[in-house]
This record gives structure tokens, C-alpha cells and sequence, in this order.
């Protein structure tokens, strides 16, 4: 367990935890893509009960407040145990977490190790390494957020982290089948909607949108349900274990059977076999010649070890709605 598991404090009222959140009504809606990335299909019908949800992505601010109140440490602070990691040089053995780093010419898009790299000394709190800060960036989403970081904080905050089906309906924003959480263009009258790349990825973003990393959340437009940051920004965490939408995707809450899945979301490529989360929505990264993800429908896996400079999360509440 744990600490800010263990340091959760009394139970608080469910209609005292909703408070500041966006209801998001339950429906029948298209989840997926017959479109796009393989991934994504089939797009087929999906049933989600209503929920509560944050309308922004959680904050360093928010995130520092969980840390000061529970002495949480996260998995970039800290050294990851050998014995998970069989074969790992012992170099690797240090606290660390993934960092964007732009290369100086053009490389292949097939090798995200050109652009990644492990950095010591990377966290929440130093999201480019030891030498940057969040401390002029309170309102920027936290990220460097492992999934245990993620369910520590979601249980101590009363909440829970959505599955992939009810993020993608409050995505959508209403929006049933529509290309983006805004409609089916990707800039409506020549403006950006998103925080997304722009430019060549990714050796040169433009920053047409205003910003060339993460931007604080809520300035661009809210969706039709009134959430910021569906899009763009950062990825968040989903619930569900990564698989086809053939085999998994979980309208609400429970698993058939969790062992298995965690089992079979493991990349069959890594030695460790890491079992691997949905991740949704896309991020500042995101670029019209590479990994087109600003939508709805776009899914990604990532390993529940990992956190990266693009990751964050966002919570929801599964309680009944306004009368």
C-alpha cells in the first residue's frame, strides 16, 4: 500500500467530493474508429452510466498538495527494484523517468528512442531534470506519473481513475462520431483547440497554438460538456488493461478477470513483461506527420511502470447526478 493510500483522511460525502466537477449523463455512444489506427476499431456501440468528472487534468499544484498532506514519493523518485527487472544494466537501476528531448536533425519516426530519453532526476516536481522546476507552472498539469502515483493520489482525493469507455464519451462532449471533441475540423476558422505540435515532429514545432510543451490547463475551449484539456496538453490514464477493442472494453467498472488482463496487456517484446494501461487523448506531442491522437477515439498503451514528461490524469466519481 501506499502512503497516500495509507494517509487518506475521513471519508468526506459523496455530494462534497462532486463539488467543482462536470456531470457527464450516461449514454449510448460510437466508442472507436474504423478510420484511423488500427487500435481504435472496430468503432462500435458502447453503454456508459452517467459519472462526475474533473473538468481539468489534475495539477502540479493539486498534485503538491496530495504530497505535502501524505509524504507520497513517486515512482521516478525513487530506484526501481532489480528483481522486476531481470538483465537491466545497473546504470538503468537509478530513479529516472522519460523525457521529451527534440533532436538536432531529422530521424526516423520508427524509433521513439530517438526522442526519449531517460533522465535522472526527472519527477513531477523537475519535469525536464534535476536543473528545471514547476514552480512557476502551478497550473500546468502535473505529469512524470506512474500508474501506482496515479491510484495513490485517485484514492486519497475520494475518486476514482476513469475507464477508457467513460473518458472517451466525456471526450467526445456530446459529439456522437465526430472526428475531434470539437467537431470534424481540426482547426474551426483557422484556431487551434488543443495543445498539440505543430511543425515538422520532431525536430521543429512551430508553436502556432502558443505553446511548445505543456500549456496550463483551461486555455483552449472547453467541450460541449464543459471539460478542458480532453485533448491535447497531456495524456491521462484510463482504468482499463491495454487490448483490442475485440476483447476488452468496459462500459463501467469491474473486470472479468484482472490477473488475465494484466497478463495479456504485457508487450510480448519486453523481457520484464510489464503490464500496460490504456492511456487517452493525446498530448502536446501529438503532430499532423506523427501519431495523429488528438481525438476521442485515439488509445494508446503504456507500461504501468512508466512515467513519461507527457502523462497525467484526470478523475471521475461514480455517484448519482444532479436530480
Amino acid at each position: 500500500m501506499s502512503v497516500g493510500e495509507q494517509a487518506r483522511g475521513p471519508a468526506v460525502p459523496a455530494l462534497a467530493l462532486a463539488e467543482g466537477m462536470v456531470w457527464v449523463p450516461g449514454a449510448t455512444f460510437t466508442m472507436g474508429s474504423d478510420g484511423h489506427y488500427p487500435e481504435e476499431a472496430p468503432a462500435r456501440p458502447v453503454t456508459v452510466g452517467g459519472f462526475w468528472v474533473d473538468p481539468r487534468p489534475v495539477t502540479n499544484r493539486q498534485f503538491g498538495r496530495f504530497v505535502r498532506k501524505t509524504g507520497h514519493v513517486t515512482e521516478a523518485e525513487r530506484a526501481p527494484d532489480p528483481d522486476g527487472y531481470p538483465g537491466a544494466r545497473p546504470e538503468m537501476l537509478v530513479p529516472f523517468s522519460a523525457v521529451f528531448v527534440a533532436p538536432a536533425r531529422r530521424v526516423s519516426l520508427a524509433d521513439p528512442h530517438n526522442w526519449w530519453a531517460p533522465v535522472p532526476g526527472a519527477d513531477w516536481r523537475h519535469p525536464q531534470g534535476p536543473a528545471s522546476s514547476v514552480r512557476s507552472k502551478p497550473d500546468h498539469p502535473v505529469v512524470h506519473i506512474a500508474w501506482a502515483d496515479a491510484a495513490a493520489y485517485a484514492s486519497w482525493a475520494g475518486k476514482v481513475i476513469p475507464t477508457e469507455a467513460e473518458w472517451e464519451l466525456a471526450a467526445r462532449g456530446g459529439l456522437d462520431g465526430a472526428e475531434f471533441a470539437w467537431g470534424d475540423e481540426l482547426t474551426p476558422g483557422g484556431h487551434w483547440m488543443a495543445n498539440t505540435w505543430q511543425g515538422e515532429f520532431p525536430v521543429h514545432n512551430t508553436g502556432e497554438d502558443g505553446y511548445q510543451g505543456t500549456s496550463p490547463v483551461s486555455v483552449y475551449p472547453a467541450n460541449g460538456y464543459g471539460l478542458y484539456d480532453m485533448i491535447g496538453n497531456v495524456w491521462e490514464w484510463t482504468s482499463d488493461w491495454y487490448a483490442g477493442h475485440t476483447i476488452a472494453a468496459h462500459g463501467c467498472c469491474t473486470v472479468p478477470d484482472p490477473d488475465g488482463d494484466a497478463a495479456r496487456s504485457a508487450d510480448r517484446r519486453d523481457s520484464a513483461r510489464i503490464p500496460r494501461k490504456v492511456m487517452k487523448g493525446g498530448s502536446h506531442l501529438c503532430a499532423l506527420n506523427y501519431c495523429r491522437r488528438y481525438r476521442p477515439a485515439a488509445r494508446m498503451a503504456q507500461a504501468i511502470d512508466t512515467s513519461t514528461s507527457h502523462l497525467g490524469l484526470r478523475l471521475v466519481l461514480r455517484t448519482p447526478g444532479p436530480a
